[in-house]
Order: structure tokens, then sequence, then C-alpha cells
């Protein structure tokens, strides 16, 4: 148990000093997200170092499973239903009551196990990670707003990811005295290794002119993420006429068929390649195959965009929109790229091809990108804020 003595440092730069530390939310990996990323990249760095860890998630059925994975228990709560893409598990607020945690870390958003803490948790100090605002399904903040007033007023601690979510957030503003703001963070070791020959067939795929081999190759610009309605990929694919580049998707998702049927409406299919999902050890050669990366999100949904890091870690300047929320952040203006106004395909082109027409500049913008990552969103660098957060808050 957590004592508060000074503590010694393991490699990770956290307390070798044993804590209980329980993690709340929906899902876990192998299921894949940012949120899910997160969750097991800090629960696994905090298991390494000695802490006793473990994760709550909702199971994909009705069985409740436990599993140690790297050292972490992960319990899989048996699932009822799914009410408004909330997963529903009876039995979470027991498996609550049951843990004495000296530590609970909720994920947001996340009802079921915001209700369950704030109802039945027994941990000496409570915490709170703001992933994003409720912002798609905004009739369920009728019931789930008075409920999240409540937790954020009995936390011990929130976590804002960027200064800007604090500003914007309705819901942040009131408790802002109690914001902490912890930027996530993500192993660059993957995009930081060169990778030439897969990045070499990325490239000649994604390069290739309309007119065959007669004419050069295009400059690559590259996408990656989930294909939802708030990322914005109308706006890039109206864009894209007005410059001299190929665009690649790379993911997939509910909007991926009304994007095809854009592309062809606009006859773009000789310049927009659609990669479908890559493997996690596809990804760094996808973006070493790219001259500029886009994040084109057009709503507060994107509260982050750990995408936008993974491309900075690769050494790509990044196009990005100004949302309100930490896509700015991590995205600094003239810096480590671009920031311009949301659904604005003139706006993107602009960017896009003042970026293009300029080497230097794109060399400039990525060497500083790349380093900001190292400096600012590299995994250890992370868990050392969140460790140093907790020993706050358990010395209050």
């Amino acid at each position: 148990t957590y004592t508060g003595a000074p503590p010694p440092t393991s490699a990770w730069g956290i307390t070798d000093l044993a804590m209980r530390v329980l993690h709340l939310y929906k899902a876990y990996p192998p299921i894949k997200g940012g949120i899910e990323n997160t969750v097991e990249l800090l629960a696994e760095a905090q298991a390494a170092a000695g802490h006793e860890v473990s994760v709550m998630v909702s199971s994909p059925d009705r069985r409740t499973h436990r599993d140690r994975i790297h050292g972490v228990e992960v319990v899989r709560v048996g699932r009822l239903l799914e009410l408004a893409s909330t997963p529903l598990s009876p039995l979470l607020p027991w498996h609550v009551w049951r843990r004495q945690p000296d530590i609970v870390h909720l994920h947001a958003p996340f009802p079921p196990a915001e209700a369950a803490n704030l109802a039945f948790g027994r941990a000496r100090r409570s915490v709170i990670t703001w992933h994003s605002d409720v912002v798609r399904q905004r009739r369920i903040l009728k019931v789930y707003g008075p409920l999240l007033e409540r937790v954020l007023q009995r936390v011990d601690r929130v976590f804002p990811t960027s200064e800007a979510y604090v500003r914007r957030s309705d819901f942040l503003r009131p408790v802002a005295h109690k914001c902490q703001v912890v930027p996530l963070g993500i192993d660059l070791s993957p995009f930081l290794q060169p990778e030439p020959s897969r990045a070499a067939k990325y490239r000649l795929a994604w390069s290739a002119p309309p007119g065959g081999h007669t004419e050069r190759p295009r400059p690559v610009v590259l996408f990656v993420g989930r294909l939802r309605e708030y990322k914005g990929l109308p706006h890039l694919i109206e864009a894209l006429p007005r410059t001299d580049a190929n665009l690649c998707i790379a993911g997939d998702g509910p909007e991926g068929g009304r994007l095809r049927s854009l592309v062809r409406r606009r006859g773009l299919t000789d310049r927009v390649h659609f990669a479908g999902h890559l493997p996690d050890d596809r990804l760094p050669a996808a973006y070493q195959a790219a001259d500029v990366f886009v994040l084109p999100s057009h709503r507060p949904s994107e509260a982050f965009g750990l995408v936008s890091v993974e491309a900075m870690a690769s050494g790509l300047p990044v196009v990005c929109t100004e949302l309100g929320t930490g896509t700015s952040e991590v995205v600094q203006h003239e810096s480590t790229g671009l920031v311009v106004p949301p659904a604005n395909p003139d706006a993107l082109a602009n960017a896009l091809n003042r970026l293009l027409g300029d080497t230097d500049l794109r060399h400039r913008l990525g060497a500083n990108g790349q380093r900001r990552a190292r400096s600012e969103y590299a995994a250890p660098v992370y868990v050392r804020r969140t460790q140093a957060a907790y020993e706050e808050v358990l010395g209050e």
C-alpha cells in the first residue's frame, strides 16, 4: 500500500513503491481504440514498475472473464446488452465494491463505470481522465449530465488531455480548480524506425499518376483513422482536386461506403486509395510513404488526435483543424504543421499546396514535430506525469 514516503524510481520513471491501481473503462485490447490503447499502455507500464494493477471493463458476452496480461489483471464483467453504444454490465457495481485500491482511475466518458464508482467505489482516492465530452449522443446528456456533474465534484483530480478542453467543456469549467492537464502519450519506437522496403511499396502504389507511367508520380497525402462522420473526410476529398496530390485513406468504419461513393462522383477513383485497416506493424511504413499527414476532423469529438503524434514521430508535417480541443495543441501552427478552420476544403487545399510546394518547409515542420513528439508525447513522459499526479493526490 502506498505510504507517501519518498520512493525510488523505476526504468519508467515511476515509483517502485507498490500501490494498488484500478482502471475503469468499457473495453480493453484486443479491442482497438484510442482510449483502449491508452489504458493498456498505462496499466502495463504501472504493472512493470511493480504496482498491483487491475483493469475492469465490459465483457463482449454475458460471461465474466478474468485474465492476467503482461502483469495486469483484466476483469471483463458480463454484458447484458448495449444501449446507445454503451455496454451495460449489471454486476459491475458489485465488482467495483469488492475492490479497495489506493487509486481508482476512471476513463470518461463511460457512464456505467462512473455511476458504479460513485455509488459503490471504496478507493482511497479517485481520478478521472477526461478523454472527450459526449458530442454525438447529445440526448443522453439529460440523464448522464447530472450524474457526470456529481462524479466530477466527487473525484479528487480531473485529468483533461489539453488546456483547450478545460476552456471549451461545459463540464470542466466548473471544476477547473481540480483539473490537471496530462497529455496522452504513445510508444514512439515503431515510428522512429525506418522501413524503406515496405514504405517504397506503399509509395509506388499510392503515388501512381492518373495518366500512367508517362507522367511523374504525385505527392502522397495520408489520413489514418476510423472512417467516422466527425473525421471530416468529405472536406478533404473535396479539397483534393485543387492540389496535385494523391490521397491515401488508411482505415475502415461506418462511413466507408459513403466516402467511396463521393470519390466516384467526383471522378477521383485514380487519385484516392482506400488502404483499409492497416495492422500496427504496417502503420509506420505508411507514414514513411507519405509527404503530408492530414487530420481534417470537423467536430470536437476529435479531442486529441493521437494519429497526429504518430505522424509527427514519423517526421511528417501535419495539417489539422482548429476545433477548440487538443488537436491544435498537439500540432503547433507554423511550427510542427498547419492548423486550418474545420469543414473548409479551400483552407485544406491551400495548406496542402503550401507544404507540397515547399520542400524546406515540409522538412523543417517534420523535424520540429518529431522533436515535439519525443519530448511531450512519448509513453514514458505520459506515464511519469500520471504517476506524479497519483502521488500528489495520495499525499493530500
